[in-house]
Parts: structure tokens; sequence; C-alpha cells
């Protein structure tokens, strides 16, 4: 840091406190930040029609649960996957550029079962980032990265070490617990 407080590589003319300058700077990515905030406040809502009307038609998840379809389906079908539930989103950081807004927050959640593990009345918390692709102000692709492991161990789920196989049986596969 210089001695006025600048970063080195900012010209001081790039250097301001000025709210009515500050919104000259920020303006072109308000509305993406305003989106990433809005989608986790629906969600939390279950406000399926309101996120409908966030998406476009081809939006697509990743990290989510496999083979969402596209668009308004895929929310649909989102939702169908949580049961019975409650929750609340509380955002941490959202960092937004020209076309994609990433938000990092924690979400509160009573739910019946998650992953086929029933929650027996325990509340889960756990953090989660999405990275949202805009396009023409609507959300285009959603990447979804969650604690869902720590979700499961909250719910009482175990690892156990798998058994070793020789060559000649199959290797084993994932089992329900």
């Amino acid at each position: 840091m210089s001695s006025a407080g600048r970063s080195p590589s900012l010209p001081p003319s790039a250097v301001t406190h000025d709210p009515e300058r500050m919104s000259l700077i920020r303006g072109p990515y308000d509305a993406n930040e305003e989106i990433g905030r809005r989608f986790l406040a629906l969600v939390s809502e279950h406000d399926i029609d309101g996120l409908i009307a966030m998406i476009s038609p081809t939006w697509t998840m990743h990290g989510g649960p496999p083979e969402l379809p596209a668009g308004e389906a895929g929310i649909r079908q989102l939702f169908a996957t949580f049961g019975r539930i409650k929750q609340q989103w509380t955002v941490a950081d959202v960092i937004a550029t020209v076309d994609k807004v990433a938000v990092r927050a924690t979400n509160t959640v009573d739910q019946d079962s998650f992953l086929g593990i029933p929650s027996h009345g325990r509340q889960q918390v756990f953090t989660a980032m999405f990275i949202h692709h805009i396009t023409g102000g609507l959300i285009s692709q959603t990447w979804r990265n969650a604690d869902d492991l720590g979700r499961l161990l909250q719910l009482g789920a175990r690892i156990e070490p798998g058994r070793p196989y020789s060559s000649k049986e199959a290797a084993p596969t994932a089992k329900t617990v």
C-alpha cells in the first residue's frame, strides 16, 4: 500500500469513496447482483413461479439432481425432489460481472429426508456456492457446489470403508443406505 492507503496498482483517480461515483462504477453489475440474491430468496420462499420467471427456457443446472430437464420443467422437477421442506438461505457474499453472478450462502433446513436419509427432526445447516450465467437478464445456467456430505453427516449417515475386492470380481457399486 502506498502512503495514501491505495493499492500501487490503482491510479489515485480510480479510488473513490464518493457514493455517486461508486454507483457509476458498479452500475452495470447491480442487476446481476440482485438476480443472484433474488434467486435464493425465491428458493427460500418456495416460489416456483417466481423462479421460472427468472430463468431462460433453456436453463440448466450443474451440480444439482442428475438429469434435470431444461427450463421450467427443470425447476419444477428440482422442487419435487425436496419433499416437505422449510429452508432459509442467508447470503454471505455476491460477486457480479457483466454476464455472471456468484453467490456464497448458508442454508438452514428442516426437511423430512435428504438423499434418502431421514432427518428424524434434525435441522441441517450447510453452505453452498452458486454461479449463474446471465443472458438477457435471465439465468441461463446455474452451477451449484454445496456441502451435501456435511448435510448427510448431520443426519447421522456414516461412511464405512469398503472391502477389498479381487481383480476377478466386479467392482463394488454404490448402495442406498
